[in-house]
């Protein structure tokens, strides 16, 4: 009886273990892409801007931006179609329309699919300044960072258009699956490593 009793019971367990793991995986779902979709509340506004000290690349990255931030596209829009982490095509499809277009050092096409990648290119081009140097950006420079979440580990990107001392606006793609407005500390953020140079 014991033995029929235990091959019972070790049906059911396996059941409730794929079913607490199917929660989890709707769980962090919900998270991550339902806000995204129902909550569009949950970005800070896109800032208003004096461009008038601005150059004319600077004032086209500004508006594109802006004109990004509130239409929402989805990422493979800024990925040629294709379905990944965006945040480095973002960066890289806003640069091509306003005239200043990467070149991936890979392949020499104009999307650079990933942050490490990016990093490479800004250095090889002698344009990346890296977090400590003192460095203070300028919009439209863009900002690397690496964040340690839970058990990985996570690069990320954005675009500078705003900055005033020791803190700057940034934007930036595929975030809980939008375009987002971030306040950067530019002192005290350790997740940043670098910076970008526009050109020019």
């Amino acid at each position: 009886m014991t033995g029929e009793t235990t091959r019972r019971r070790r049906p059911v367990a396996a059941l409730l273990a794929v079913t607490a793991t199917l929660c989890v995986a709707v769980g962090v779902l919900v998270w991550w892409i339902l806000p995204s979709r129902l909550f569009p509340w949950d970005s800070a506004p896109f800032p208003e801007i004096d461009t008038a000290a601005l150059s004319p690349t600077q004032v086209r990255i500004v508006e594109l931006l802006e004109k990004q931030h509130q239409e929402q596209h989805p990422g493979t829009h800024y990925s040629e179609g294709v379905r990944e982490p965006w945040c480095a095509d973002f960066v890289s499809w806003i640069m091509r329309e306003a005239g200043v277009p990467l070149s991936n050092p890979h392949s020499g096409h104009w999307r650079i699919p990933g942050v490490y990648t990016l990093q490479e290119y800004y250095e090889q081009t002698e344009r990346y300044e890296p977090a400590g140097s003192g460095y203070r950006p300028a919009v439209g420079d863009v900002v690397l960072y690496h964040n340690r979440m839970g058990l990985g580990q996570r690069e990320h990107t954005n675009i500078v258009v705003s900055v005033d001392g020791d803190s700057a606006i940034t934007v930036g793609g595929n975030e809980m699956g939008r375009i987002r407005v971030h306040e950067l500390d530019l002192s005290g953020d350790d997740a940043v490593v670098g910076f970008g140079r526009l050109p020019g």
